[in-house]
């Protein structure tokens, strides 16, 4: 009997020696990231009190609508879990920040000397162990995001959370002013555009008016997915067929009767638009334009206006501009990674992506009946025709290569030049190839290849 029981201790003690082994082992089942393995146990959200904090970078995001898309919602839910904004000083940098704070959710676009840092999160574990629904989102925001690390690991370093898309706004006043019809639901073509703009242009009682502003080639190269940079080099394409349409849709709205100004002045703005409203369109993003319409609104500075589909090519008709994609991320230092990421996907529920589309953002799942709820939430959005705004496909934004931010002033520059300094479509294209690429190659020194 006593030589059964000694057997009986042998045989637990190896089975318990063998299992602190394997716990201490290479392969004890933790994910590459430092979370529990797919199929482990992980905290939930909601089981116990937690604060979280999240950063914003590269993007508009107003703290009514964090606490409206983000911090509200899960509050509601999750009564014991907090989520607070990391606030910084206007001057300092994300690399700066993200070196001072760790925050456990970054929100914004992607951008290359961040994603540098390693701050980002590779998602795909996190996605496995919460079984998240990839099929949902919409591919042009998706695949945009998955494109970035294409062929350097494929890590998937967000989820979308919206997508930026482009639509004209327009100035009800100034077409009755003028006697022009208004713009319908019809995707209009960049000439027939141009023509109404021309319409639009002219001079009454010391005002100027400027009848179409299209963000200038910045804002005309969405209407392809053109890269400005070349991808493995960094040197820049814009000597393209492409690129030279889009230089001569922009010479062409230049060359409008009374677009420029006798002093010269060429680059009209949103403010022209809101507050000056001297423009009869404006072909910009969403985001660029609800909110801060809105908070003229709430000042008491309201005027009659709309929105229409945007212009494109003709053979593009059916397709808009390429989408700016905001993203929510996890932070690769975070000590809460599983408890983030329920956080995101909450906010990818049909009932997070209802949130942001009453409030003005278009959702990134695919959930075709929550463009009905678009705007409902945005006063200044009342009676407007939002339907306008899913007129036309959105296109997937080009590869933005690491070196495009420090380039851009470059096109403006070329926009300059063949608005008032006499320049023509091949010497503007000739003169802004070499000042991108000898940019280039200045970046190239001070921030090394990518």
């Amino acid at each position: 009997m006593a030589k059964t029981i000694f057997t009986v201790h042998l045989l637990l003690l190896v089975t318990l020696l063998a299992a602190c082994s394997a716990a201490d082992s290479p392969g004890n089942g933790q994910s590459p990231s430092g979370g529990d393995a797919a199929g482990a146990s992980f905290k939930k959200l909601g089981e116990e009190p937690i604060k979280l904090s999240l950063y914003t970078t590269g993007a508009t995001f107003t703290d009514v609508e964090f606490a409206t898309m983000i911090a509200d919602p899960i509050r509601k839910k999750y009564p014991n879990v907090t989520i607070e904004r990391i606030q910084s000083a206007s001057n300092a940098t994300a690399t700066e920040v993200l070196s001072t704070y760790t925050p456990d959710l970054i929100f914004g676009s992607l951008q290359p000397t961040v994603i540098r840092t390693g701050v980002y999160e590779d998602l795909r574990e996190l996605i496995k162990r919460h079984k998240f629904d990839e099929s949902r989102l919409k591919p042009v925001g998706y695949d945009y995001i998955k494109d970035i690390t294409k062929g350097k690991g494929d890590a998937v370093l967000a989820i979308p959370f919206n997508i930026n898309q482009h639509v004209t706004y327009y100035n009800k006043d100034i077409f009755d002013k003028f006697g022009v019809p208004y713009l319908t639901d019809k995707q209009l073509t960049w000439d027939e555009a141009v023509d109404i703009g021309a319409k639009l242009t002219r001079t009454v009682n010391g005002v100027h008016y400027v009848g179409l502003v299209a963000d200038n080639l910045t804002g005309l190269a969405k209407s392809f997915e053109n890269p400005v940079l070349d991808r493995q080099t960094g040197n820049a394409v814009i000597d393209t067929p492409d690129w030279r349409r889009l230089f001569e849709l922009q010479k062409k709205i230049f060359n409008t009767p009374g677009y420029i100004t006798a002093d010269k002045k060429w680059n009209w703005t949103r403010d022209h638009f809101m507050k000056d409203q001297v423009i009869g369109m404006r072909v910009s993003w969403l985001a660029n334009m609800v909110g801060p319409l809105e908070e003229l609104r709430q000042q008491g500075v309201e005027f009659n206006w709309d929105i229409a589909p945007t212009p494109t090519f003709p053979e593009k008709l059916g397709s808009t501009r390429g989408a700016q994609i905001h993203s929510l991320a996890v932070n690769s230092k975070s000590k809460n990674k599983d408890l983030a990421f329920q956080v995101i996907a909450e906010i990818l529920s049909d009932d997070g992506q209802r949130i942001i589309a009453r409030n003005g953002r278009v959702p990134a799942v695919v959930t075709p009946e929550l463009q009905k709820d678009y705007g409902l939430d945005i006063p200044v959005l009342k009676g407007k025709n939002v339907q306008n705004v899913f007129i036309g496909k959105p296109l997937q934004e080009h590869y933005i290569h690491p070196y495009e931010s420090g380039i851009t002033t470059r096109l403006t520059e070329a926009a300059e030049d063949l608005a008032v300094n006499g320049l023509d479509v091949n010497s503007a294209i000739r003169k802004a190839t070499e000042a991108i690429n000898k940019d280039v190659a200045t970046l190239r020194t001070t921030l090394g290849d990518f």
